[in-house]
């Protein structure tokens, strides 16, 4: 009877060591580190995950256009080097965080979570606003 008490509250406790899916890592910094870490790092992505037409209006040079609710559990033929490092943003920073996770849950390891394009101190390109 010890043997199953003591097997039982080891199944538990081993349980509760391990993280929930909600926790996939990834690194969320705020708008100044990832301006710094874009000048010091080469070779990767800044992905937008906004709507199209978001994306048409403003959007960081260079950046690929993947909308969050685009991703889900199926591979991303644009992103196909899981280790690369990904600079993710939208426009506020609630969608990026969610594509984010989903995007760790897919097996991506270097993703970097800055935010919104609302608080972009540089350069953005798209159709003039009027």
């Amino acid at each position: 009877m010890k043997k199953r008490i003591f097997l039982l509250l080891s199944v538990i406790f081993l349980a509760g060591c391990t993280a929930p899916a909600e926790e996939l890592s990834y690194r969320q910094v705020g708008m100044d580190e990832a301006v710094v870490m874009m000048e010091e790092e080469s070779d990767y992505i800044i992905l937008d995950v906004r709507t199209a037409e978001e994306y048409g209006e403003r959007h960081i040079p260079g950046a690929v256009n993947i909308p969050n609710e685009s991703i889900g559990t199926r591979e991303i033929p644009e992103l196909p080097d899981k280790e690369q490092l990904i600079f993710v943003y939208c426009r506020s920073g609630n969608r990026s965080k969610q594509a984010s996770g989903k995007l760790a849950a897919l097996g991506y390891t270097n993703i970097v979570e800055f935010g919104g394009i609302n608080d972009w101190p540089g350069e953005t390109t798209g159709a003039a606003v009027p």
